[in-house]
């Protein structure tokens, strides 16, 4: 009766839990198809508010910025993210656990307090604010979440693989190529997901360092809020969504299909 009880309690429990979760999601997509400009109540189905978003050239260049900084800083971020996590598994020097530790502080520092950092940097440095500023800050915090998820996986790696192909006549280079990269690919694919993911989604580092005429689209949402939640802020949200949920599966199936 006890298991009983607890089994049914933890069901409960976890549809409480993902209902919070997900039903506001649910309610956000089935309203971006309403045909009133009220949230409050459904007036019937149509898709004239993604139509919209297609003649709105605001939306449409701030989506446009937004693809750019998240390709490029996913690309920057992981292949050094990559390189930092082999080097400080494979090499031990003086510093290592400072430089272990600081990689870990943006993880846990306020965005606020980043942004406003990475803002007197800028100004320090005379670097006008655009769209090369968002890309350097999206680089700056993504690096060490890229860190973290390739550093994991090559915790479990076994080092007798790689010395084995070294004493078969396999330079430095052709280990890594051939040995190291295949067995950490889905943790590289994985954190360029979610460096990807965190790129698109960030709303207050991008606040302090977009100049005029970088604006992204999760500030161009944050600003067309402020006037308030209409279906077509709605159809907006649900294509961000489809996109982040298509990059998901896909990253999935590639890390199936490497380890099949």
């Amino acid at each position: 009766m006890n298991v009983k009880f607890m089994k049914w309690s933890s069901i409960i429990y976890g549809a409480f839990i993902y209902s919070f979760l997900y039903i506001p999601i649910l309610i956000l997509i089935i309203f971006s198809f309403n045909k009133s400009k009220l949230n409050a109540v459904w007036t019937g189905f149509t898709f004239d508010w993604y139509a919209k978003l297609w003649s709105n050239t605001e939306v449409l260049e701030a989506a446009k910025i937004t693809i750019i900084v998240a390709i490029v800083s996913t690309i920057a971020s992981t292949i050094l993210g990559t390189l930092v996590s082999v080097g400080m598994y494979k090499y031990h020097f003086k510093g290592k656990s400072a430089i272990d530790g600081m990689l870990y502080i943006p993880l846990v520092m306020s965005e606020i307090v980043m942004g406003i950092s990475l803002l007197a940097f800028f100004s320090m440095v005379k670097m006008p604010l655009g769209i090369w500023s968002l890309i350097i800050s999206h680089i700056t915090f993504s690096i060490p979440f890229v860190v973290i998820v390739v550093r994991a996986r090559l915790k479990g790696f076994d080092r007798s693989v790689e010395e084995a192909a070294m004493d078969l006549g396999a330079s430095e280079w052709q280990t890594f190529r051939l040995i190291t990269l295949p067995i950490i690919g889905p943790a590289i694919i994985a954190s360029a997901l979610l460096a990807f993911t965190i790129s698109i989604d960030d709303v207050i580092v991008s606040f302090f360092v977009a100049g005029p005429g970088s604006t992204t689209l999760p500030l161009q949402i944050f600003s067309m809020v402020r006037y308030g939640v209409t279906p077509e802020i709605n159809a907006l949200s649900t294509l961000m969504l489809a996109v982040t949920l298509v990059a998901v599966v896909i990253g999935e199936r590639l890390i199936m299909k490497k380890n099949m």
